[in-house]
């Protein structure tokens, strides 16, 4: 695919979350072409570090996001080294499977922790700074599925349906400030998480058959959605939901 290149983004400030592995990892790749400041945040060591590597490019910053505390320490951190944060992609999920029966009320904690909390605490910590560039860019991931209602998803697509709540709250909230808040929902993504879970003759068939366009959607078709809500060629967009799905649903 033909990429786009977006002056716009060159030597600003870019946190990504979850950065290390899946559509975070080539997010990450995606924002280094642009030659922005990229810093991203994951617990993943082995996987960081190597992306790093590969890239040689880019900041690897470890950092749990269930730790709230531990969250503001790592942006504020972020912000003494290279300024304000212009471009926030919140990004960090798990979608790990589980019964309705089995949630317990410790489990429902950690998965919104993992899932929802974080988003709201990252966005807080980077508004002060993006008020003082004029403005900035929010771009949260959602998830197609609870829009289709994948089973044994329960705890997960209750935090993706809050994201877009959340994100049209925070738009409206943040919009006088040129802040701009969106929701980018993938759709049936191919990383290698998903292709190690679920890459079946049967599988791919049943996607594609969901699917208006014919072909699998990849991570960096996702990355070109971010990209573009990032730049400034998206001045004026703010308070949606961008879907990268290949007409999924």
């Amino acid at each position: 695919m033909t990429k786009a290149v977006y002056p716009s983004l060159a030597e600003k400030t870019v946190v990504i979350t979850g950065g290390g592995s899946g559509i975070g990892e080539v997010i990450v790749e995606e924002f280094v072409r642009q030659k922005a400041k990229v810093f991203f945040l994951d617990i993943a060591d082995d996987e960081s570090q190597a992306l790093v590597k590969r890239l040689g490019s880019g900041t690897y910053m470890r950092c749990d996001l269930t730790d709230v505390a531990a969250l503001r320490g790592v942006l504020a951190d972020i912000e003494r080294k290279s300024g304000p944060v212009a471009v926030l992609v919140n990004n960090a999920a798990n979608d790990d499977r589980h019964k309705v029966e089995d949630v317990t009320p410790a489990y429902w904690e950690q998965r919104i922790a993992v899932n929802l909390r974080h988003l709201f605490f990252a966005s807080q910590a980077v508004v002060a700074g993006m008020k003082k560039l004029g403005g900035g860019s929010i771009i949260n991931l959602g998830s197609v599925s609870w829009h289709t209602a994948i089973p044994d998803l329960a705890l997960y697509e209750t935090a993706k349906a809050g994201i877009e709540g959340m994100t049209r709250a925070m738009a409206r909230d943040l919009g006088a400030a040129n802040i701009r808040v969106n929701c980018v929902v993938p759709g049936a993504i191919r990383t290698p998480r998903q292709m190690k879970l679920w890459h079946t003759p049967e599988e791919e068939a049943k996607i594609l058959a969901q699917q208006c366009l014919k072909q699998r959607v990849d991570p960096v078709h996702v990355a070109a959605m971010v990209l573009f809500l990032a730049s400034s060629d998206a001045a004026m967009c703010t308070a949606h939901n961008y879907w990268v799905d290949g007409g999924y649903c």
